[in-house]
């Protein structure tokens, strides 16, 4: 099977309402949808940019408001997905349940259905600085594609938790990142190349770009979106598919072809998903 990916390197900066915000989200996804894409990704945290509406002070909001916007910003997803009969990533939000907010991906359904997945690994900033709490389990998304996971940004870091979405049947892994730096943005990035190659699967990945001048921890943005696929001949020789221009704001596209790592898996130059020593570690199937 194949089909069509786009990632949003998604520009922030300050805005003055819910509809700036809307404006700019569906302009980025009707730009990819004149590629006829299936699927479009999100960065990590980009729903931030709603906390420079600021109150009645003209301060930027807390992190603790941004639920205050989910509502809205399910109804706004929903009906782009609905529209464009797209699979749309829309980033990470930060939700509220039972008092603890944590830092959600969402998978908007062409049909209307969202499916999420909390963050499961929390960096110390968002402990320490915004009180995020970490989500407890593990989803993968069954799709007319195919079987996807959406691990964000720091997840990506952690090589058990990408064994456990490949044991589980994915075969993309959409990451959703954002990153303040160079040193951030390359640990996600070359762990991103490191899971593709272990489990042989591909990774959609992008980050923020642009800047939020009010919004604390949200001032400095480093991001580049990338495609990412097993290091083998099938595949572009440095695996990468696509990639933009790093701090750009742009949308990148490519094909997935899950048959390519189905063969891969079977008779690759190398097989490392077989070949795993089950007998010596923790096989998390």
């Amino acid at each position: 099977m194949k089909f069509r990916v786009s990632a949003v390197q998604y520009h922030l900066h300050t805005i003055s309402s819910f509809d700036e915000f809307a404006a700019q989200v569906t302009h980025y996804v009707r730009t990819a949808q004149e590629f006829e894409v299936d699927f479009i990704l999100f960065p990590e945290f980009f729903t931030t940019q709603l906390l420079s509406i600021g109150d009645e002070s003209g301060a930027a909001l807390g992190i603790e408001r941004l639920p205050e916007f989910t509502d809205a910003y399910l109804e706004l997803f929903q009906g782009l997905a609905r529209e464009t009969g797209t699979h749309i990533i829309g980033g990470t939000h930060v939700t509220e349940k039972e008092g603890k907010l944590y830092n959600t991906a969402h998978l908007f359904y062409p049909d209307g259905r969202v499916a999420t997945q909390p963050k499961i690994h929390i960096t110390p900033t968002e402990v320490t600085e915004w009180n995020m709490s970490a989500g407890d389990g593990l989803t993968v998304f069954e799709t007319d594609k195919g079987t996807i996971a959406l691990l964000t940004c720091y997840d990506i870091e952690f090589p058990e938790i990408v064994r456990m979405a490949k044991a589980r049947g994915a075969d993309v892994i959409f990451c959703p990142s954002c990153t303040d730096d160079r040193h951030g943005f390359h640990r996600v990035r070359y762990t991103s190349h490191a899971r593709a190659i272990e489990n042989q699967v591909y990774v959609v990945t992008t980050g923020t770009i642009g800047s939020l001048p009010t919004v604390d921890f949200m001032r400095g943005n480093f991001g580049q979106a990338a495609v990412i696929t097993p290091n083998d001949v099938p595949f572009p020789p440095r695996g990468i598919l696509a990639e933009g221009e790093i701090n750009d704001d742009m949308i990148i596209t490519a094909d997935l072809d899950l048959e390519l790592l189905y063969k891969v898996r079977e008779k690759g130059s190398v097989t490392t998903w077989r070949d795993r020593r089950t007998d010596l570690y923790t096989d998390w199937s």
